[in-house]
C-alpha cells in the first residue's frame, strides 16, 4: 500500500476535518466520502433529508462503493441514526434497499402501518429474504432432525418395511457364506414405527421488539420442521397475548406477517398455553425463545416450567436465535431455569439444527453447548 493510499483511507475514516492533514478526495473516493458523511456526519451536515430522490441516490451509491455486508450495516445505521423507517413506507424506496434479515425484522415491526400501496412490495422483499434463508437452512435442519430420529427410534425387531438394509448388512457381514454367496441376517436393524409423529416440537417465541430477528429465524425453522412428517410442530408467539400460528407454518411469509412485533411480555401466559397443547410430555421438546424479561408472573412461570420438566418435557431456552452474539437477558430468571435443569443460551442459526438433533436424542444440551463454545447464561453471570 502506497503512502497516498494510506492517507486516502485515513481521510475516509476521519471525515472532512482531516482535509488539511490527509488531502482532498476525488473521483470514487469523494463519492464514498459523501455517502459516509450523509450518514455518520448527519449532525453537522444536511444528511439524507426526507427527499426520496436523495435517499434513492444514497442507497445506490452505497451498493456501488461498498461490499454487501457493509451496505447492510449502513442501512441499519440509517434506520436508527436518521429515523428512516418512514422511507420503508414508500414502494420506490423499498425496492432500492438491499434485503436482509434485519430489514425483514424492521418491516414486520412496521407491518401495521405500511400503506396499501407498499404492502405488496414489502411482502415481496420479505419473501425474497425468507426463500434465500430457507434454501440455506432447510437441508441442514432436515438432515439433522431425521438422523436424530433414526438414532432415537432404531429397533432390533423391525417390520419388513422398517428395516434399515444398509445397517443390517453391515451388522451381519461376519455371517457371509462365500460358497453360497449369501449373507445370513440374524440381526435386523430398523427405524421403529414411523406411522405417527415420533416427537412433538413446540416453538414458543417472544415477539417483543427486542426479539425481532429471532422471530424471523424461528418462523423459517418452524416452517421447515413442519415439513418433516416424523415430527409434529407447533408455533406459538406471544407478547402480553398468546397466538397459535401453527396453521400458518405452510407459508413462513404469512406466518411472519401474522406476528406483531413490539409490546410487553407475558411468558407465564405463553407457558400456560403450551401446557394445554402438550399431550405427550415424554416425547415433547419445548423451545422457549425469549430474553426472559418477564412482565407477568415470574414465580408462576417458573412453577409451570418446573411442572413440565418433571412431567418429562425436554425444555431449552434460547435467549436469542440470530447472528448477533450474546444478548441482554434477565439473569435472575436464567439462573432459576438452570436450577430446573433448563439451559439458557443464545444460538446462531447455523447451530440450531445440531441443537435440535441433540434434544431429540435426549442428549445433554448443556454439554453440547460447551462443545460448541456456546456460553450458557449461568457462565455469563
Amino acid at each position: 500500500m502506497t503512502e497516498a493510499d494510506r492517507l486516502r483511507r485515513w481521510r475516509l475514516i476521519l471525515g472532512q476535518a482531516a482535509d488539511e492533514s490527509c488531502g482532498d478526495l476525488s473521483g470514487d473516493a469523494a463519492r464514498m466520502d459523501n455517502a459516509l458523511a450523509a450518514l455518520y456526519d448527519s449532525e453537522r451536515t444536511a444528511g439524507l433529508g426526507k427527499s426520496s430522490p436523495n435517499v434513492n441516490r444514497w442507497l445506490g451509491d452505497i451498493r456501488q462503493y461498498f461490499p454487501a455486508s457493509v451496505v447492510q450495516v449502513m442501512q441499519r445505521d440509517a434506520f436508527t441514526r436518521l429515523g428512516l423507517q418512514q422511507m420503508l413506507l414508500e414502494p420506490e424506496l423499498l425496492q432500492s434497499v438491499s434485503p436482509d434479515v434485519h430489514l425483514v425484522a424492521t418491516l414486520l415491526s412496521l407491518s401495521r402501518v405500511i400503506p396499501a400501496k407498499t404492502r405488496e412490495t414489502a411482502r415481496a422483499v420479505v419473501r425474497k429474504v425468507v426463500e434465500e434463508l430457507e434454501r440455506k437452512l432447510h437441508n441442514p435442519l432436515v438432515q439433522a432432525v431425521r438422523g436424530s430420529l433414526n438414532r432415537a427410534t432404531r429397533s432390533n425387531r423391525p417390520r419388513l418395511r422398517e428395516i434399515d438394509w444398509q445397517r443390517t448388512i453391515r451388522k451381519n457381514l461376519h455371517n457371509y457364506l462365500p460358497d453360497r454367496k449369501t449373507l445370513i441376517a440374524d440381526r435386523l436393524v430398523g427405524f421403529g414405527n414411523k406411522r405417527g409423529s415420533l416427537r412433538d416440537i413446540v416453538l414458543c417465541v417472544d415477539q417483543s421488539g427486542s426479539m425481532a430477528t429471532s422471530v424471523v429465524y424461528s418462523g423459517i425453522f418452524g416452517a421447515v420442521l413442519a415439513s418433516i412428517r416424523a415430527v409434529s410442530t407447533r408455533m406459538v408467539v406471544f407478547d402480553t397475548a398468546v397466538v397459535d400460528l401453527t396453521e400458518e407454518l405452510r407459508d413462513p411469509v404469512e406466518l411472519l406477517f401474522g406476528t406483531q412485533l413490539g409490546g410487553g411480555t407475558d411468558i407465564n401466559r405463553a407457558i400456560a398455553y403450551c401446557q394445554q397443547i402438550i399431550t405427550r410430555p415424554n416425547q415433547t421438546i419445548l423451545v422457549l425463545i425469549t430474553d426472559l424479561f418477564e412482565g407477568g408472573d415470574a414465580r408462576q412461570m417458573l412453577a409451570r416450567l418446573a411442572h413440565l420438566t418433571a412431567a418429562g418435557v425436554r425444555t431449552v431456552c434460547l435467549l436469542a436465535l440470530n447472528d448477533s452474539g450474546a444478548p441482554c437477558f434477565d439473569q435472575h430468571n436464567a439462573s432459576a431455569l438452570a436450577e430446573l435443569g433448563i439451559p439458557s443460551f443464545a444460538c446462531s442459526p447455523d447451530k440450531f439444527p445440531d441443537l435440535m438433533a441433540t434434544a431429540i436424542t435426549r442428549g445433554d444440551v448443556a454439554a453440547w453447548a460447551a462443545r460448541n463454545d456456546i456460553v450458557t447464561a449461568c457462565a455469563l453471570r
